[in-house]
């Protein structure tokens, strides 16, 4: 990788921008106001505002290996706190996407070394939803079924906070799981049942 091609691209972009718009990046220093927090994986190969097609400000961006919501990771807890609480986001949305290594690897009985206790929250949806999993007969299917399913876990998790749950209370905060097919670059929308999912824990988990 040449490196300085990084900065040459740096200098094209900010002539791009600034084209007709002198002001572009002076408006933008002056603060954001996202409307969405997007929660997705760290894969290369999928770049959150470029898949959207949104502009700098427009999302909050956290990513991390599949994806994962655990309330044990600050990064991720502390985003959706400064998210919801201080940004004032309209919709959390976490997104999946078919092929992803962190899955697979969760998959596999193996000793994946300091991987293994992030990789174990992907197993344990895995252990949730194993009926459904094992009564899928082709491995690919499975797996990509997994993928669907980590979605719908890690946005359960998300309702779990009490900033989601104090949000949909007074402002009807939107939670939503997508997956990315990288294969042919459309986003697909899991239609979860947000309210159903939240009616489901709600004895357990509600906070707020």
């Amino acid at each position: 990788m040449n490196l300085d091609k990084i900065f040459e691209n740096n200098r094209d972009w900010i002539a791009a921008k600034q084209n007709g718009n002198e002001d572009f990046f002076s408006n933008l220093a002056k603060g954001q106001s996202p409307a969405m927090l997007y929660i997705g994986c760290c894969d290369s190969r999928v770049t959150a505002e470029a898949m959207m097609g949104m502009k700098p400000g427009e999302a909050f961006v956290h990513r991390n290996i599949a994806n994962m919501v655990s309330n044990l990771d600050l990064g991720v807890m502390s985003t959706i706190n400064y998210a919801i609480e201080h940004l004032k986001v309209e919709h959390v949305v976490v997104c999946g996407h078919y092929g992803c290594g962190g899955v697979k690897a969760a998959m596999q009985c193996a000793d994946l070394g300091i991987l293994n206790p992030w990789l174990r929250e992907v197993r344990d949806v895995f252990r949730l939803h194993k009926n459904e999993l094992d009564a899928v007969p082709d491995e690919e299917a499975r797996y990509r079924r997994l993928v669907e399913l980590n979605v719908q876990e890690q946005c359960l998790n998300v309702l779990k906070t009490v900033e989601a749950q104090r949000a949909r209370r007074d402002r009807n905060l939107q939670v939503h799981g997508w997956v990315f097919d990288i294969g042919t670059g459309r986003l697909k929308d899991l239609d979860i049942d947000v309210d159903g999912l939240l009616e489901e824990i709600s004895e357990v988990y509600h906070v707020a």
